[in-house]
């Protein structure tokens, strides 16, 4: 039976309101439309809940504003909730339409106005005499419409709460030359302005993919080209213009952040590239906080303990609120990370976490020809693991952290068993004498050859608990060309690093660690098609054989770091 979605959230926002511990004062609310007028003479759709009395009479004075600008009109039902419950908790909640959505005039184009016209809509909130002090708050979309001003804020603001979104928007379209396909494909096709009826799994799969638009999805869809086509950081694409204003507004914020992110939400590796990007004199009134959950605020690790999660956002959002906006007092700085595993929050005074151990697992040798070991020693003077890649035939994305519209596959999920393909090869430890506390970034630094100019590796690993089952901690991906920085020679051996996000994550004493290496995790990113250039513009694929090299002439391994906690 399928479930309503929108049906489903709203529940849930309704129980998390009727749970927290900040209860309704007023009685009623009652609601206007306004159509608010930008400098340029667009105006916008504004809906603006007021507390009232039984009667439907507004509260008089100035009251705390909160406000959230959006481009989903499928998700008033949601505002209308916030609405109502702010209204009644004695806010003034304000739900703004960007420019060409949800009744709002103009043309619809993402992200390029809403500086613009959220810095024109905070100006005119700053005059209005209802208007005592105001907050900022947005998830995914609507927290980028919120750092689109962070910096430039007038005065009554007084805090923004911003939750899985981050200014480093490079980060969140490429892996190493890899584009971050489930996340940015699906969001343009159900973006674009107009209605996209094709396939999705053949759109990902459309070559080239620069003319997807025009082919399957009807009409040329710029903004998309410009993300496929832009592949390297150093592109003026994103070193000049709205990206690269975006991405330096963090260092100039001075207004106090609550930041939230999730370990398996697919922004929170720009998110956490934005908070160390804070002035430490902001930071010391920011509060981060990183939890266990996904995009939609949903728990996602397969057989673990959440009692400690608290995964809702409501009362966060109150929390927050109810210092800034109603107490005006500024927060001190509060830094939280969910252990998965676990299952408790931990204080720390920094994120990153600073230096703590490391410990090395090799690649080596192992019982069989699909499966090695992983070894804290050296053992082999030289060990080559073979297996073919065919673009044709990708490693499904099952257990990742940058998914959107596959978003329940994200999470620290059941894994098959060890080799389960043949272009997987799946290396093993002993079992763990201690319990290991993850923090921080692994990397997997790994000797490598191709029979191809470019091609992609991909690294994943997992927890094997008593229960003799799998479960995945991290993965993430490189091309080689990318991670080089120059062309490849076929045949030729070169280390690469591919770098996974970071993590909190406790694996017990008893459990073993498993790594697989493959190339390819679809549609997590996209399909390498094994030729070099600009991914967007292959129009063929071509299968390749992978080799890689471990033992002590050619030392692979994973660092771990990890604190006792």
């Amino acid at each position: 039976m399928a479930i309503d979605y929108m049906k489903y959230i709203c529940e849930m926002k309704q129980k998390e309101y009727g749970e927290s511990c900040y209860k309704a004062i007023y009685p009623a609310y009652i609601q206007e439309d306004v159509m608010l007028p930008m400098k340029d003479g667009a105006r916008l759709r504004t809906l603006i809940y007021k507390p009232a009395s039984e009667k439907g009479i507004p509260v008089e004075g100035s009251l705390p504003v909160i406000l959230e600008r959006t481009c989903y009109p499928g998700q008033e039902p949601i505002s209308r909730l916030h609405g109502e419950q702010l209204a009644k908790r004695g806010y003034i909640f304000i739900s703004q339409y960007c420019r060409g959505t949800g009744g709002s005039e103009g043309e619809w184009e993402p992200n390029t106005n809403e500086r613009a016209d959220g810095l024109d809509t905070l100006r005119w909130l700053e005059e209005q005499e209802w208007v005592d002090v105001i907050g900022y708050w947005g998830n995914s979309y609507l927290a980028l419409t919120g750092w689109a001003v962070a910096d430039q804020v007038p005065d009554k603001v007084k805090g923004m709460c911003l939750t899985h979104y981050g200014t480093d928007r490079f980060k969140s379209a490429y892996e190493k030359g890899m584009f971050r396909q489930d996340v940015l494909t699906s969001w343009a096709m159900e973006n674009a302005g107009y209605p996209v009826n094709a396939d999705y799994m053949e759109s990902c799969k459309f070559l080239p993919q620069i003319e997807v638009d025009e082919k399957l999805w009807g009409r040329k869809v710029q903004w998309y080209r410009d993300w496929i086509t832009n592949t390297n950081r150093e592109d003026s694409y994103w070193q000049q213009g709205w990206w690269k204003e975006l991405y330096d507004i963090p260092s100039r914020v001075k207004v106090p952040l609550y930041i939230r992110s999730g370990w398996y939400d697919h922004h929170h590796g720009s998110s956490m590239n934005t908070w160390e990007k804070l002035a430490a004199k902001t930071k010391e009134h920011c509060w981060l906080d990183i939890g266990g959950w996904n995009h939609a605020f949903i728990p996602c690790m397969e057989d673990c303990k959440t009692e400690q999660l608290n995964s809702g956002d409501v009362q966060a959002m109150l929390e927050w609120f109810e210092l800034v906006l109603k107490k005006k007092q500024r927060p001190e700085k509060r830094i939280r990370a969910y252990v998965i595993g676990a299952d408790r929050w931990i204080s720390l005074k920094e994120w990153p976490a600073g230096e703590g151990s490391s410990r090395k697992f090799y690649l080596e040798a192992g019982r069989n020809e699909n499966v090695g070991s992983l070894e804290e020693q050296l053992a082999s003077d030289k060990v080559k693991w073979t297996y073919q890649y065919d673009p044709a035939d990708p490693v499904p994305s099952h257990g990742a952290e940058s998914l959107l519209k596959s978003m329940m596959k994200n999470g620290s999920l059941v894994q098959p068993q060890p080799a389960y393909r043949e272009d997987v090869v799946s290396f093993l430890s002993e079992p763990l004498e201690e319990d290991i506390c993850i923090v921080g970034k692994m990397r997997v630094h790994l000797f490598v050859s191709s029979d191809c100019p470019d091609t992609a590796f991909t690294a994943k690993l997992m927890e094997e608990r008593d229960n003799g089952k799998y479960y995945n901690i991290r993965s993430s991906i490189t091309s080689i060309c990318h991670d080089i920085g120059h062309p490849y020679e076929p045949g030729t051996t070169e280390q690469v690093t591919i770098e996974m996000w970071d993590i909190t994550y406790q694996v017990r004493k008893g459990s073993r660690l498993r790594l697989d290496i493959s190339s390819s995790d679809f549609p997590q990113y996209h399909i390498h098609s094994n030729y070099a250039g600009i991914w967007s513009m292959q129009t063929e694929l071509q299968k390749a054989v992978q080799n890689i090299y471990c033992g002590k002439e050619y030392p692979s391994y994973i660092e771990i770091p990890y604190q006792r906690l």
